[in-house]
């Protein structure tokens, strides 16, 4: 990676990880890119990131995109972590074809890590050639940007670039690089790596610049650490729940892939669900089932399990007492989560008080969508219209009536215990139900479009919609509507 300073964008870089963590990294360059060409930059993002949209534009920004320069005040590392794998140990992990470039302070004052996907190889890639297909590529930045409209606490997706080399998978597959913003790239494998190594040192220095970093109010605490462990247990509760109520599945969540910030990472596998099914599972590698939908909840806490293992050295000298304050900690995580799903729940089904049968009424609701066969996301957005008087959308996701006309009877006078107009409470209620989302057929014709056809119009025009997933256009329900039904599953894949 070669350094210029003349014509490049100014980053405002500030790289506080490797002034502060050295062993946590190896410092590297991305691999040359032949012919590559920007095929999407996110305007919102780079100004957020205080950066001119025009001069990323050019060929200076797709110099920088595609790893062939460095711009000034870039550090490129490649990131040290562990990891477990669908429930299996890997002691060493790492980022095997990203680079971090370095850290930006963006113009609100956060701290953004700014990342290349896909650049090369790098003394973590285990064998493997350190490159992306376009195609995960263009997903994750629809993916990414979708949850981001939705609210979702998640990385997101800066620029999107063809390298102009093919790379070998199954087949030869157009090659890409995605440059990737994120609150941190610090995942629970991160401490994993160091804790496998019984650098106690080394965890500590990581808890200290991720309380800092993230989570400064656990440093005020009695206990610091026991803090943040509790803080990152309520960050990802909250997002877990959030990925529950839109019927999310992000499909590897192993603890590489759950990061410290609270924020989501690494679409690979992932989908939304069409039909409610809880038992769903999109991964083509998840065989088991490990990664299902319904399984999501208890994962979080599997992983953050696997994070208060590594903490047992600073929490207390004594190792069965540091235990068993950890695990505490560990056995609040459920009613997190249930605390945040219910929540979000109530308003999504249009409640603004707390009743103790509401969570009943929602799972009824659902064990009536999953006998019935109804659309998860429409289902939801239709109880907007049946608050306004009309029903019939929301019965069309159904193929039998008895049960959600029962379920509405009920739904009707818990609401009736309200005193709110149907107009604002359905307004409301619009606004946290989304009308589109990355509906899976759309999402593969929009790659296939753009990696078979080299036509970005298909990619572009859905990633509209998902950037505007409330607000209802004129004439595109085929934007809204669920797939042809077919006999055989939608699977993912992941992208190395």
């Amino acid at each position: 990676m070669n350094k210029l300073s003349s014509a490049l964008p100014k980053f405002a870089f500030d790289n506080s990880f490797s002034r502060s963590l050295e062993g946590c990294f190896v410092e590297w360059n991305a691999a040359t890119a032949d012919a590559p060409k920007l095929l999407q930059l996110n305007h919102e993002l780079a100004k957020e990131l205080g950066l001119d949209p025009a001069i990323l534009e050019t060929d200076a920004g797709t110099s920088i995109f595609s790893g062939n320069v460095a711009p000034e005040g870039a550090a490129p590392m490649a990131q040290a972590y562990a990891g477990h794998q669908f429930g299996g140990f890997s002691p060493q992990l790492g980022d095997g074809r990203a680079l971090l470039l370095g850290e930006v302070i963006d113009i609100y004052g956060r701290r953004r890590d700014l990342q290349l996907k896909g650049s090369g190889r790098t003394p973590f890639s285990r064998g493997g050639d350190g490159k992306s297909a376009l195609g995960p590529v263009l997903r994750e930045y629809l993916i990414g940007e979708a949850m981001h409209a939705l609210g979702v606490p998640t990385t997101r997706a800066l620029a999107a670039v063809s390298t102009g080399e093919m790379v070998r998978r199954e087949t030869p597959l157009p090659g890409g690089i995605l440059t990737r913003v994120a609150a941190s790239h610090m995942r629970v494998g991160t401490f994993q790596f160091f804790a496998a190594r019984g650098d106690e040192e080394k965890v500590r220095q990581l808890a200290d610049y991720a309380i800092a970093r993230h989570h400064p109010a656990a440093a005020d605490a009695e206990s610091p650490y026991l803090a943040f462990l509790e803080a990152v247990a309520e960050a990802q509760a909250s997002l877990v729940a959030h990925w529950m109520s839109i019927g999310f599945i992000h499909g590897v969540m192993n603890t590489d892939n759950m990061t410290i910030s609270g924020e989501t990472i690494d679409y690979g596998p992932c989908a939304f669900m069409d039909s409610y099914a809880p038992d769903t599972v999109f991964s083509s590698i998840d065989t088991q089932g490990r990664y299902a939908y319904g399984n999501q909840p208890d994962i979080l806490g599997w992983n953050l399990a696997r994070l208060a293992e590594t903490l047992i050295p600073l929490i207390d000298p004594d190792k069965d007492r540091a235990i068993e304050t950890l695990t505490d900690v560990i056995n609040t995580i459920p009613a997190r989560y249930d605390a945040h799903w219910a929540g979000r729940m109530r308003r999504k089904i249009g409640l603004t008080t707390e009743l103790s049968g509401d969570v009943g009424l929602i799972d009824d609701l659902l064990t009536t969508m999953h006998q019935g066969g109804a659309d998860f996301t429409l289902t939801f957005r239709h109880l907007a219209a049946a608050v306004r008087g009309n029903a019939i959308p929301l019965q069309g996701q159904f193929t039998e009536l008895s049960a959600i006309n029962a379920w509405l009877e009920t739904w009707r006078a818990r609401l009736a215990e309200e005193d709110i107009d149907a107009e604002t409470r359905a307004d409301a209620m619009d606004r946290i139900n989304p009308l589109y989302i990355p509906r899976n057929h759309k999402v593969e014709e929009a790659l296939d479009a753009a990696v078979d056809l080299e036509d970005m119009g298909p990619f572009e025009a859905l990633l509209e919609f998902v950037s505007h997933p409330f607000d209802p256009v004129d004439d595109q329900d085929n934007y809204a509507a669920p797939g042809p039904q077919t006999n055989l599953p939608y699977q993912t894949f992941c992208g190395t």
